[in-house]
């Protein structure tokens, strides 16, 4: 597995590097989330004069001039969402990709770089014209690691349904399903990876090792920085979707077997209806739900630690962001590359509330080990994972398909 220099310095000689990049994303370049990942890959191409065209769900920035950018602000598609937001949300990530194909198909690109779920048409293209091609996972492999057949029978029930009820099926053909996504694996030369367990799910489905890169994820370390003075008790944050793959029920379930004295835990984001339950049994005064927070600076300011047990993840944005505010970490491999055992926090395996309560309790009762965790936290971030990091990562992979 590729793992290019660090040094944010030590970018591709520009004759390395493709003349001109077709930059596709099925998420809005600048917005939260994947958005803002998706604008730090385009803004790599962009710096050096090297992005051709951007297409986009949407556009929330003003740094890559509008000129080079597409959207589907005004595509028809999106009144679909009016009618199912999770459907018209994938019909108008296939129209992204039938965009960006046909700007391949008019030729004048040098290299294809998209994000997997929004690029098969674009792949196809690309392959068809013998243009280098990259994709970013955000996550693991579509089958986690296992290996299956490639149509299963939910895959062809809903085909056939499709077939048979070609009104009833809309739903179904709006879709980006599962064949669709590893399809993708098979067209595209270079998967750009975000985290080493997100690699192994890769190879342990059967991906060649040499058609994967390491790009990790990154943080902007003036935005996330430590708090002025330590907080005035122990608070342990989580942000993030409630749900449990990011092993919120768990953490809910250790947090009050333990009933910490002087002791806080903040949740930071949407409660979903099936949560509710279990805040309702495991909650307290001692636990806060705030919701959504469009800024989460100062809650991760305000904490002692940062908390993220989730079993699946590319890497956890939050957990970057919160290494930045100099914290320490509880976390899983699955959620990143983020901690390191005993050096910046605590690494547990996940799905296990026991260890998740145990390593809880001892920074409870550690205090005097939080201040250098923090330090280390930061750190890390400053040596591996700021945005300058990650752009390297991806130039270098660019530079990489040049050369092949």
């Amino acid at each position: 597995m590729f793992d290019p220099p660090l040094d944010p310095e030590l970018i591709p000689a520009p004759g390395r590097l493709p003349e001109r990049v077709l930059y596709s994303t099925g998420a809005r370049l600048g917005g939260h989330g994947l958005g803002s990942s998706s604008f730090e890959g385009a803004m790599g191409s962009h710096q050096l004069g090297r992005l051709g065209l951007a297409v986009a769900y949407g556009n929330a920035q003003s740094v890559i001039p509008r000129r080079l950018i597409r959207t589907v602000a005004c595509h028809p598609v999106r009144c679909l969402s009016w009618i199912d937001r999770a459907a018209g949300f994938d019909a108008a990530r296939k129209a992204v990709d039938l965009i960006a194909a046909g700007a391949l198909a008019r030729g004048g690109f040098d290299l294809f770089h998209g994000w997997s779920g929004d690029a098969f048409a674009s792949l196809v293209e690309a392959r068809r014209r013998g243009v280098p091609s990259m994709i970013e996972i955000p996550t693991w492999h579509r089958d986690k690691g296992r290996r299956k057949p490639f149509a299963t029978l939910s895959n062809r029930q809903q085909r056939e349904f499709v077939s048979r009820h070609p009104w009833r099926g809309w739903r179904q053909r709006c879709t980006i399903d599962r064949p669709r996504i590893l399809a993708e694996y098979e067209l595209v030369d270079l998967l750009l990876l975000q985290s080493r367990r997100a690699a192994e799910s890769f190879i342990d489905s059967g991906v060649p090792e040499h058609k994967l890169w390491y790009v990790g994820r990154g943080v902007d370390p003036r935005r996330f920085h430590p708090a002025a003075s330590p907080p005035d008790l122990f608070r342990l944050v989580f942000v993030g979707d409630l749900i449990e793959r990011k092993g919120v029920h768990h953490l809910l379930r250790a947090w009050r077997s333990l009933a910490l004295k002087d002791a806080e835990l903040v949740l930071v984001g949407t409660v979903p209806a099936a949560m509710r339950p279990l805040l309702a049994e495991f909650g307290g005064p001692d636990v806060r739900t705030p919701g959504f927070q469009p800024d989460i600076v100062p809650m991760l300011q305000s904490a002692a630690a940062f908390v993220f047990p989730s079993e699946c993840e590319g890497t956890a944005k939050a957990t970057l962001e919160a290494a930045a505010c100099g914290l320490p970490l509880i976390s899983t491999r699955e959620a990143g590359d983020a901690v390191i055992d005993q050096v910046n926090g605590l690494q547990v395996p996940a799905n296990d509330p026991d260890a998740l309560a145990a390593a809880i309790e001892h920074l409870h009762h550690h205090p005097e080990r939080l201040p250098e965790m923090g330090r280390q936290s930061r750190q890390r971030v400053l040596e591996r994972f700021t945005w300058d990091h990650y752009r390297t990562r991806v130039l270098h992979a660019c530079a990489h398909l040049q050369r092949r």
